[in-house]
């Protein structure tokens, strides 16, 4: 019931290209060049830092999204699940009975290494570390789980090290920090200057080529004619040395993602006509022989990752290490202040959504979780299940429900963030509600009995008033933890103050964090304040 009340929530307009991303700097960056060059052609909508590959492909397979960049790499080894990257035909003929299509190269290689503090005595390749031991590895959430991750890389060299997870956006400063010794990187991050870090050869050629494409439902295309032609234009458009600085202009500079894409654009136009160009040579001859050709001219080892693998030049930080630290020294002066981040033009949109969240996730709770206390009160049989069930919802991590609720669902945004809310703001509720009505006492229960009062009498006008205060204070708790809980709306586009979290985790700007963590701090203080208000007027009341 509680997923068909909420699937009732208005789905977006079909007339609208809505583009996805996940959540790390350059996904931002290609989601926004993507909306702007669509543009002008279609409403467009972008639904950014939707998490991880898991959660983004789900929001794809519901329609919730048209299409999103994404990797070779990524779709031959996380989405299909093959050991290696495939003939192009055969990825394709697999995305298509998914509904599902991959095309526009767009022109760089962002595959997977590992990378050292520069200077790093005897790390030289992947291999060094296992002969050598000792290393601490700070590896992101989401290469520690992937297939084509860390699982594979440990068996194909031997590591033991147990890694620790960290977030992408933080590890450099853990690696600089001297908290880990190995981390892994993209091979377009900006910060592998900035930081003067040592990036290791892949000596067993494990990871395969991960070339920018483009992820998209194959009714997009159809529904969006004009839109994309011009998205196709971007193919090949975008060299691995313009993403790089694209990167860097978020990550070093502070600039915020449209105006990065805004200025690629007023470089690189892609209006109508435009000719597509920086394509790999021998791309048109191949373009003769159809769409397959094309793609696999502007791939050209997407294929053959052993090939890739031992033909690619190890990465190494160029020595301009002093120029990049001023550089990023001089950009963080720059930045915006807390205060100007934290009343910026995004505050009131986000306050909104946040407390619209918190307010009908709470009242859907109430709805749902005081009538099942009151049955756990009555019906001692059903008290003991009643209770393990609300317990158990609420250890379930909030990744893992979103990832579920998405295809259960078939949406991403404010329907399925509602549900994981209830499910986490359940058990204080419910729990409450049974302790109130078991602690009213007996004598009161009969003396209402005794003046002809119905059960449901009863209920509404002796027990629970009197259990009031302490249903109040498990609503309240409730309420708290959904202010808090709701930052995870974020990672399925519902909005929230989890947009600045998330952003500046992948950023790495404190600022932008303090300024989604400030103002959820202050409104979980504020619900407590209200709550405990309500908690005294309904003591006095008795």
């Amino acid at each position: 019931m509680l997923l068909w009340l909420i699937a009732a929530i208005p789905a977006a307009a079909d007339d609208t290209l809505r583009i996805g991303s996940k959540r790390f700097t350059e996904s931002y960056i290609l989601g926004e060049l993507l909306a702007q060059a669509a543009a002008p052609h279609v409403r467009t909508e972008h639904k950014q830092g939707l998490g991880n590959t898991a959660i983004v492909l789900a929001a794809l397979k519901a329609g919730e999204i048209d299409v999103y960049p994404e990797y070779t790499g990524t779709i031959a080894l996380e989405i299909l699940k093959h050991p290696q990257v495939p003939e192009l035909a055969q990825m394709r003929r697999e995305l298509a009975a998914l509904g599902l299509g991959i095309d526009v190269p767009l022109g760089f290689n962002n595959t997977y290494a590992l990378a050292v503090r520069g200077g790093t005595a005897g790390a030289r390749t992947v291999g060094d570390l296992a002969r050598q031991g000792g290393y601490r590895f700070g590896l992101s959430h989401e290469f520690i789980g992937r297939a084509d991750g860390w699982p594979g890389l440990a068996r194909r060299y031997g590591l033991t090290q147990p890694p620790r997870g960290l977030d992408h956006g933080i590890a450099y400063e853990a690696l600089q920090q001297r908290q880990v010794d190995v981390i892994d990187i993209y091979s377009t991050d900006a910060k592998i200057r900035q930081y003067g870090l040592h990036v290791l050869e892949d000596d067993r050629g494990y990871f395969p080529r991960y070339d920018a494409v483009l992820l998209y439902r194959l009714d997009a295309a159809q529904r969006f004619p004009a839109a994309w032609q011009a998205l196709r234009r971007l193919q090949g458009r975008i060299p691995a040395g313009d993403m790089i600085a694209m990167n860097a202009a978020a990550e070093i500079d502070g600039k915020d993602f449209a105006s990065i894409a805004r200025a690629w654009l007023a470089v690189h136009p892609v209006a109508q006509g435009g000719a597509v160009s920086a394509l790999p040579a021998g791309t048109a001859r191949a373009t003769a022989g159809g769409p397959d050709a094309a793609l696999t001219a502007a791939l050209p080892l997407a294929a053959k990752p052993e090939v890739a693998s031992a033909t690619a030049p190890p990465l190494v930080a160029k020595p301009d290490v002093a120029p990049a630290t001023a550089r990023a020294r001089d950009a963080a002066a720059s930045r915006p202040a807390l205060a100007e981040r934290l009343f910026a033009d995004d505050f009131w949109p986000l306050t909104r959504q946040h407390v619209t969240l918190v307010v009908l996730s709470v009242a859907l709770a109430c709805l749902f979780g005081i009538p099942l206390g009151v049955l756990a009160a009555y019906v001692p049989a059903v008290r003991q299940p009643v209770m393990a069930l609300a317990g158990v919802l609420q250890t379930i991590p909030s990744l893992a429900l979103l990832a579920m609720l998405i295809p259960l669902m078939g949406s991403i945004g404010t329907g399925p963030a509602l549900v994981a809310l209830v499910v986490y703001a359940l058990l204080p509720i419910v729990r409450n509600t049974c302790t109130g009505l078991a602690q009213v006492p007996d004598g009161l229960k009969l003396a209402a009995q005794a003046l002809g009062l119905r059960a449901g009498q009863r209920l509404r006008h002796v027990e629970l008033p009197l259990a009031m205060p302490v249903l109040l204070a498990g609503v309240k708790t409730a309420a708290v933890m959904s202010v808090g809980t709701a930052t995870i709306a974020a990672l399925i586009g519902a909005g929230g103050y989890g947009e600045r979290i998330t952003t500046g985790l992948a950023l790495n700007d404190q600022t932008l964090l303090l300024a989604g963590a400030i103002p959820a701090a202050a409104l979980a203080l504020l619900v407590q304040g209200a709550f405990e208000v309500l908690e005294k007027l309904s003591r006095k009341q008795m």
